[in-house]
């Protein structure tokens, strides 16, 4: 049996959304503890995209930006170093994984929750991300880390996580795993833990610090221009425009409008594609950033997303009673709230773009 040390059922911290809550264990084993909603904030984690295809049962509504993405811009904001490794290779996946391990480190993985064991909702979903943080080979077993929803602290099957690692489909990755490291020299590093490895059990709280703060103002700047400027009309601002015209007639769309429309409302707003869950990460890092940064566009964006995560709840509530005519004029308005408190962000300082070019 290999596991982490300093990680374990009784150390976990878990949380709303499965990247950000990967994102904590690997950061909380070096030493560096940022909240959930600062990790969604820093990494402009937040989007909206409105997604429809022959392939697909039914229409999805996204609320952040793609898997993995929010992770690249963490860690180009933070400086951190992030080693990203696929593979189609059965064997090579998983050493891959074990190698890290083995050495004592925390690996993120990219994976199709529907292979695990212990998941919820057994839906194929192909962008989940979990922490992985030890195994037991006689007792076939992996140790996870996941939501809070989904138990915090979990296990699978070695051959469950297999099969969820190799799964092909929409938003899958080729057996993706990575690490984070904060080099010794960043400026983000808590002071005194100048060790690489550190206990997640020890990790310190970020202190209110200009490292953090000196970060801000292009993250938000970055997430706010990418909602305002979308490359395709189901993205962003226009996306949520879009949804508000197609919504309303959903039922034509649907085969079993009792299971559809139900199904969606959940996911929507207990599994967080594109209910209320980012927009109440979001308006908590504003919430955060307000408290770094004395800025009245802050505190103006923070206070409409607050409007908008309300919003948001109404509209899931109303696509799972079937009033999609009154979720079509929830949609218009929370698309006009969000484009404002956006409208606000941007002019906060020089756009900087992401990584991924956005």
């Amino acid at each position: 049996m290999t596991t982490v040390s300093g990680i374990g059922p009784a150390d976990v911290n878990s949380g709303q959304h499965c990247e950000t809550t990967a994102l904590g264990v690997l950061l909380r084993h070096e030493g560096l503890d940022l909240s959930e909603a600062m990790l969604f904030g820093l990494g402009s984690g937040l989007s909206f995209v409105y997604w429809d295809a022959k392939y697909l049962d039914f229409p999805f509504l996204g609320g952040r930006v793609k898997p993995f993405e929010l992770t690249r811009n963490l860690a180009a904001a933070l400086g951190l170093e992030l080693d990203v490794r696929e593979t189609a290779s059965a064997r090579k996946a998983w050493s891959n994984v074990a190698s890290e391990l083995d050495d004592g480190r925390p690996v993120g993985l990219q994976l199709d929750s529907y292979h695990l064991e212990y998941f919820t909702s057994r839906v194929h979903f192909g962008g989940h991300v979990v922490a992985m943080y030890g195994y037991d080979h006689a007792e076939d077993r992996a140790y996870l880390v996941d939501t809070a929803q989904q138990g915090g602290a979990v296990t699978t099957s070695l051959s469950s996580l297999a099969k969820a690692r190799a799964a092909k489909g929409p938003m899958t990755a080729r057996a993706r795993s990575f690490t984070l490291r904060v080099p010794a020299s960043s400026a983000v590093r808590v002071p005194g833990s100048s060790a690489v490895r550190v206990p997640a059990s020890s990790a310190v709280r970020m202190p209110a610090s200009s490292a953090v703060r000196d970060r801000l103002v292009p993250a938000i700047t970055r997430c706010a221009y990418a909602f305002l400027h979308p490359p395709i009309a189901n993205l962003g601002h226009r996306g949520i425009a879009k949804a508000a015209g197609l919504v309303p007639g959903w039922l034509s769309r649907s085969t079993d409008p009792a299971r559809d429309l139900p199904l969606a409302a959940s996911l929507m707003e207990r599994a967080g594609t594109g209910g209320a869950l980012f927009r109440n990460l979001y308006r908590d890092f504003l919430a955060e950033a307000a408290e770094l940064l004395d800025s009245p566009e802050v505190r103006a964006g923070h206070a409409l997303y607050a409007q908008a995560a309300r919003l948001w709840t109404r509209i899931a509530g109303l696509i799972e009673q079937g009033a999609l005519a009154e979720a079509g004029a929830a949609l218009e308005e929370v698309a006009r709230v969000e484009r404002e408190a956006m409208g606000r962000l941007v002019t906060l300082g020089p756009v900087t773009l992401g990584p991924s070019g956005t």
